[in-house]
């Protein structure tokens, strides 16, 4: 290790001296690999082998060879359990009681992983580990991710020696927002050239074990493999999401019943368990129109394909391993971070952006996207009735703390070093196990330092002892749930839960517990009710008691306090850590990263202007001076044919175009438009602003034009704004992208000293639905 001390002997000369060199830092003789493969929003009764109706012939061959957990939990919500995943925290211990876009003044809630709270990859990476990641990561402040940084939270400050993949909640999955190492690039090819973001991630992942396994195959690796999928968007070449035509024309009635039979065939669930209640928030297939229906079952087939799809690219990397004589080695671990997203709403989405516009959607227009679902054109979500058929046999779905929000699948595979195969274990485990798990397979301790940072203590429970032991007893007795001010807490094979409306502020008086009655909490005997359908608090009211008290007792423990079910006030939060200071200019230069939306200019129902400041070369020019956003909505500043153009596109439903009256002359020296609000913008209904736009070449104005609506809340969900060219999504059809500009373009500066717009109920909706 560098850091040592000199032991050698330094004298005049050469001869004089004693070489010493540090002991090499070598993991223990025999240390299998570790292959972390975390799926997004999959719901416990979704893959194969847990009786769900996709197939995923890779991960229940993991499962064939090694053990299935149908007791295994997480948080409830995406970032807050990848945190434990990495930590072996809990994520209130972590700061990510919520996602980081969420994050308030507290230490439970602040959106920052300590660095006391050491990551797996920074563990292993002290005992010779080589460490890689590939995909997600959403545990950096969200207000950190731009080239701004700081980079302390990214992967790569975070004991990851290689990362690709992205940043945010979710993304693109043919336009990804791509980050490798700590810079941003473009995607290596076209979804016209056939690219795709899953394959990416697994070609990256064996490329980073091929580099290594090449020079040093003998040392061990950590590999963190984190799909986009299988969040929204739902994106999958036609091929997959065909294979499942006509599949789920039973509906999600249905479906919940097949995929209980099938579980109980498989021995995933025990025979006496029986479906939760039907759901209030669902509506019966049975009750939708033929045309609803239709559209449904396609919008579950593309999800079907999707997840089909992601598993055929964890298989390459299986088959790779196996290739290279490394997967018997290899402690494999698959799971996913939270239940089903019912995030699509009642009737799914085909566009995002007119969900988080408040533009309604309409069936009739979603019916004649239907046939290109799945592909780059749309941003995709099922409805929520198959998120709770992917819950089956639990209720409810992501961000609640019923176990159809909480419980996920798990399966682990490590031949070397587990002897069973094909069994299922029953013991309680939750994500904050999983670290502790790892570290005695490999057989070392949870180092007391790293990087300075004295450690905290492991919170999780090694569940080791239930490899070769399915009789064993369990070791974690005791875990608290908590997200967005739903509670829950399980002891000894009871669980106890209190519901929550999401959005509802509360208050002292919600959290009296001198009788049962005030305490809302409802009871499960886990032991004889395995899918939580049997509510039994009337009849053990001490039982209640004695476990709301639990709860509030770990709740004191893991940095719970303060509960806050507040969602607009919340999202709203001042005080929030920001790189850079509000201001009324906003300086942009050609040829850098495109920057999130997070960080870039807000220009939405406000007053504002754009001035490129450029020279023009003999004969004309043409490129993007600005350009903020994506197909789905966004606007644009643009030559064109030797003349100025600006577009606004208003949410993929619409183009309104502007453009000069004659072309720019050689000797002009700026290029700009003005932004004037003419009237209110109509937020509930999906209408921003309008305005009247006029285009300037230096102080003449040359153009002008109404645009009698604009977007009202929100411009992209991964395209930022980039100038000098249009990266990741072309906004207009008018060029394809990256249509860089040929002439000399200094900067732009974008003014926007009006007062600025916020409608805080919309901010909710977005982050709530990206993580």
């Amino acid at each position: 290790m560098p850091e040592q001390e000199f032991h050698g002997h330094i004298g005049r000369t050469y001869d004089e001296s004693e070489e010493w060199w540090p002991e090499q830092t070598r993991p223990p003789e025999d240390a299998p690999n570790v292959l972390m493969i975390v799926l997004d929003d999959v719901g416990f009764g979704q893959v194969g082998c847990y009786g769900g109706p996709i197939d995923t012939p890779n991960i229940d061959r993991l499962a064939e060879n090694g053990l299935q957990y149908n007791n295994f939990q997480t948080t409830a919500l995406c970032a807050p359990t990848r945190s434990c995943l990495l930590t072996g925290r809990n994520h209130h211990s972590n700061g990510m009681g919520l996602v980081t876009e969420a994050s308030t003044g507290f230490p439970g809630y602040n959106g920052s992983i300590p660095h006391e709270n050491g990551f797996l990859s920074e563990m292993l990476v002290e005992h010779g580990y080589n460490t890689f990641a590939a995909g997600k990561w959403h545990l950096a402040p969200a207000e950190e991710t731009s080239a701004a940084g700081p980079y302390d939270e990214w992967p790569l400050g975070r004991g990851f020696e290689r990362y690709y993949g992205f940043l945010s909640g979710d993304t693109h999955q043919y336009y990804p927002n791509l980050v490798q190492g700590n810079e941003q690039i473009e995607p290596p090819a076209t979804p016209e050239e056939g690219y795709h973001l899953t394959e990416d991630l697994a070609d990256r992942t064996i490329q980073h074990i091929q580099d290594a396994q090449s020079v040093a195959p003998e040392k061990p690796f950590f590999a963190y493999f984190a799909t986009g999928a299988c969040h929204a968007p739902h994106h999958v070449p036609q091929e997959w999401a065909n294979k499942y035509e006509g599949e789920f024309d039973i509906g999600w009635d249905e479906l919940r019943k097949q995929i209980l039979s099938r579980q109980k065939e498989l021995g995933v669930v025990p025979e006496n368990a029986t479906l939760s209640p039907d759901d209030p928030d669902i509506p019966h297939w049975d009750d939708l129109s033929d045309d609803e229906q239709t559209l449904y079952a396609r919008m579950m087939e593309v999800f079907a394909g999707f997840l089909e799809h992601t598993d055929h690219h964890i298989g390459r990397i299986l088959d790779f391993l196996e290739e290279i004589g490394e997967l018997d080695n290899t402690l494999v671990l698959v799971v996913s971070d939270n239940g089903a997203s019912a995030e699509g709403g009642p009737g799914g989405s085909v566009n995002e952006m007119r969900f988080f516009n408040n533009i309604e959607e309409d069936l009739e227009d979603n019916l004649e996207a239907m046939d290109a679902l799945g592909g780059p054109e749309y941003y995709n979500h099922y409805p929520m009735g198959w998120a709770w058929a992917g819950d089956t046999p639990f209720r409810r779905w992501k961000r609640e703390t019923y176990r159809g929000g909480v419980s996920d699948p798990m399966v682990v595979h490590w031949p070397d070093g587990i002897d069973a195969q094909d069994e299922i274990r029953d013991q309680f485990v939750h994500a904050i196990d999983i670290v502790p798990t790892v570290l005695e397979a490999i057989g070392i301790e949870a180092p007391e330092e790293i990087k300075g940072y004295s450690q905290s203590p492991i919170e999780g429970t090694s569940f080791a002892y239930t490899f070769d032991d399915p009789a064993a007893p369990e070791q974690h007795t005791d875990q608290y749930f908590e997200m967005l001010a739903y509670r829950a807490i399980y002891h000894d094979g009871w669980r106890a839960v209190k519901p929550w409306e999401f959005g509802k502020p509360i208050t002292a008086e919600d959290l009296s517990a001198t009788t049962i009655k005030e305490t809302g909490w409802e009871l499960y005997n886990l032991e004889e009710d395995f899918s939580e359908a049997h509510n039994v608090a009337d009849e053990h009211p001490e039982k209640v008691l004695e476990l709301a008290q639990l709860w509030w007792a770990e709740a004191g423990t893991y940095d719970v306090l303060p509960l806050d079910g507040r969602a607009v006030e919340r999202m709203a939060a001042t005080g929030r850590p920001q790189v850079s200071s509000p201001r009324d200019q906003y300086v942009y230069y050609p040829g850098g990263e495109s920057v999130p939306e997070n960080g870039a200019v807000s220009v939405l129902n406000r007053d504002h202007s754009i001035t490129a400041e450029v020279d023009i070369p003999q004969g004309g020019t043409e490129g993007v001076l600005l350009a903020h956003g994506s197909t789905n909505g966004g606007y644009s500043l643009f030559v064109l044919d030797n003349r100025l153009h600006y577009v606004h596109n208003y949410c993929g439903i619409e183009e309104y175009q502007i453009t000069t009256d004659s072309e720019i002359p050689a000797d002009v020296a700026e290029l700009g438009m003005e932004f004037e609000v003419t009237g209110e913008p109509d937020v509930q209904n999906g209408a921003g602003a309008p305005a009247t736009l006029r285009l300037y070449y230096d102080d003449d104005q040359v153009g002008e034009g109404d645009l009698p609506v604009t977007i009202p809340i929100m411009i992209a969900i991964n395209a930022g704004l980039s100038c000098g060219q249009d990266l990741v999504q072309a906004v207009t059809t008018e060029y394809e992208k990256p249509f860089a500009f040929t002439g000399d373009l200094t900067q732009v500066t974008v003014d926007v000293s009006g007062e600025p717009f916020v409608h805080h109920e919309a901010v909710v909706k977005r982050i709530m639905a990206r993580e």
